[in-house]
């Protein structure tokens, strides 16, 4: 996995994950990528400065680092809940339809195992995992 920091024309800075650097670009040639804020497609990468290591090797952390983090996940969560249908466990169904031309195109989330996730990459069905819910796990 590779984090980017990005930003849309209008200013507002977000992070995205992505598998490999080429999945960004792939993502933004494709219209993809969008503004959390303010639903912009015009999305760049930030210039970022490199992570460093200490003395032994280990990448330093800090709390302020977790929270982000923590914020990053939740908010990415809240996102999905609020901008997609939820379809359970008819998603891999539902996603292949989508991908097909079957189904009208939306935002969908739901339920699939890790073979059946396999199985959509494997066919070229973007998926990716929803970050677990942070409040329910305490």
């Amino acid at each position: 996995m590779i984090v980017y920091s990005l930003h849309c024309p209008k200013g507002h800075a977000f992070e995205g994950w992505f598998r490999d650097s080429a999945a960004f670009d792939s993502q933004s040639v494709d219209g993809k990528l969008v503004c959390p804020v303010c639903n912009s497609h015009k999305i760049e990468k930030a210039p970022m400065a490199p992570a460093l290591a200490n003395s032994v090797g280990e990448r330093k952390s800090a709390p302020d680092e977790l929270r982000k983090a923590r914020q990053f996940v939740t908010g990415l969560r809240k996102y999905v809940e609020e901008n997609a249908e939820f379809v359970g466990p008819k998603f891999p169904e539902e996603a292949r339809k989508i991908h097909y031309g079957e189904s009208e195109e939306r935002h969908i989330y739901g339920e699939a195992t890790i073979e059946e996730a396999r199985e959509l990459i494997e066919e070229g069905v973007d998926v990716a995992p929803l970050p677990p819910d942070l409040n329910e796990a305490n």
